[in-house]
């Protein structure tokens, strides 16, 4: 009896190309003008031309008004009938949502070549970074109850959640500094990292308190700046000049934060219907994961992601990140550019943008070795909403 073949598998997907505008600190172009720049760097990195760009999928940040970046930046750029576009909003997963809505369409031949697109400008002359994110995030859906009671953004809602998770946890500070360091490593290794100075358990444990549990070295760097990706076809010739990163799976969880049922926002999270989803469309399992960009706005979203996407069993990040575990030459190489907390934040472009350059084998001194299967997710809200990637470099398993 002759032995059943078994079926070769195939990508969704592919990113064939990056862009970056100008990064900075201080305010140098609106955002409309960097989310231009940026999509002119990732469509000729691809080797393409803009008559090639069939759609265009843009994400705004919530702290700016809708105005700000809109479907009329396809006007800025001279684009015309295309078959594809819209702007998201559900905040930060945006980043990896806008490639996976890409990817599907690109796969089902509603386009070709679709450029994503994140711009964000929260250094304004009159006003800093930080400030940018002192909003409401309407925990309790009572309007102004949060800045009422003094609960300013989303520094105060993590602050709580972290709390909540060394609690029941029983989580030390020395396990966040292990994860802020491991960052600062990579960071060190990174030409786009804004924080590459060298950073001790007893640097974390000095810094301040922004909201207690939470430190300054606990927090993502904002930034002025835009990244752009170009997903095209997984067969596509045209779009490949630098290396492509193959999409293998994709997934979202997306439950909200129910405050007053019996789910516990601060220890459990969507994420993990987020990756089981993902994992089984690329037929693979979280012990296959060899590097892995979780969303770090926070050194607590680093560690939910490591237990929310199967990486370390529930509640046992605390052990899993000891002894530079997620840091060069560690067991599981994690936000390997600095991440959002010492490489810079554009929200969830920063995870997208580097777990591209990973998979496609083009980020340079701190290019992982092993390199099979590779995590990327994104989060909003106060870990509402979830969505990831299966990244490979190759284009069959």
């Amino acid at each position: 009896m002759a032995k059943k073949r078994t079926k070769t598998r195939r990508p969704i997907a592919k990113m064939s190309g990056i862009g970056f505008s100008e990064i900075s600190r201080e305010f140098i172009k609106a955002q409309d003008s960097l989310a231009t720049d940026a999509i002119i760097a990732a469509v000729d990195d691809a080797g393409l031309q803009k008559k090639n760009i069939d759609g265009v999928l843009i994400n705004r940040s919530d702290m700016n008004p809708p105005g700000a970046l809109s479907m009329r930046l396809l006007d800025d750029l001279g684009l015309r009938d295309l078959s594809f576009g819209n702007v998201f909003a559900s905040q930060a997963a945006c980043g990896v949502q806008m490639v996976q809505y890409a990817a599907m369409a690109v796969a089902h031949g509603m386009a070709k070549n679709i450029v994503c697109v994140f711009g964000d400008t929260p250094v304004l002359p009159q006003r800093r970074g930080g400030d940018a994110y002192a909003i409401d995030l309407g925990l309790t859906n009572v309007a102004g109850w949060e800045r009422q009671y003094g609960l300013s953004g989303a520094i105060g809602a993590y602050g709580l959640a972290m709390r909540r998770y060394m609690d029941v946890n029983g989580v030390s500070e020395e396990a966040f500094a292990e994860v802020a360091m491991a960052a600062r490593q990579w960071a060190q290794k990174s030409p786009l990292a804004f924080l590459t100075k060298p950073m001790t358990v007893d640097d974390y444990l000095s810094s301040k308190f922004i909201a207690e549990p939470l430190r300054m070295f606990d927090c993502a760097f904002p930034v002025n700046g835009a990244g752009a990706v170009v997903v095209s076809s997984a067969e596509s010739d045209e779009a490949s000049e630098n290396g492509s990163a193959y999409i293998w799976g994709m997934g979202q969880g997306n439950r909200g934060y129910l405050a007053h049922g019996e789910y516990d926002n601060e220890t459990q999270t969507s994420a993990t219907v987020c990756g089981n989803i993902a994992y089984e469309m690329a037929g693979i399992s979280a012990r296959e994961i060899d590097h892995a960009q979780i969303y770090d706005a926070f050194t607590l979203t680093t560690m939910l992601g490591l237990e929310g996407y199967g990486l370390c069993p529930h509640g046992g990040a605390k052990e899993f990140v000891k002894n530079g575990a997620l840091a060069p030459g560690g067991c599981m190489p994690v936000n390997t550019g600095g991440g959002q907390l010492s490489g810079y934040y554009l929200q969830g472009m920063t995870q997208v943008s580097e777990g591209y350059l990973q998979a496609s084998g083009r980020a340079g001194e701190r290019q992982v070795e092993k390199n099979g299967w590779s995590l990327v997710t994104a989060q909003g809200g106060r870990m509402d909403y979830h969505a990831c990637l299966i990244l490979s470099s190759e284009k069959t398993h």
